[in-house]
């Protein structure tokens, strides 16, 4: 393996069937202008709460891609 620089981003997916949903979304969504990603590191589960009920999963997620080199 040589070495490489990353840069993280933070970005929060969200999903009202769960957290694995979110996550997908986050990801999938940040490929579309992100290359090279490589790795990501959930920083934090939330939701919002309707009559007693789960309504929204909310993930916030690190984000690790390379850095492209000359």
């Amino acid at each position: 393996m040589s070495d490489r620089v990353y840069k993280l981003v933070e970005v929060v997916g969200t999903s009202s069937t769960g957290t694995d949903d979110a996550m997908h979304n986050a990801i999938t969504t940040a490929a579309k202008t992100i290359r090279h990603i490589d790795w990501f590191e959930v920083v934090k589960t939330t939701g919002h709460v309707v009559d007693g009920k789960i309504a929204h999963f909310q993930v916030t997620l690190k984000i690790g891609f390379r850095l492209e080199t000359d």
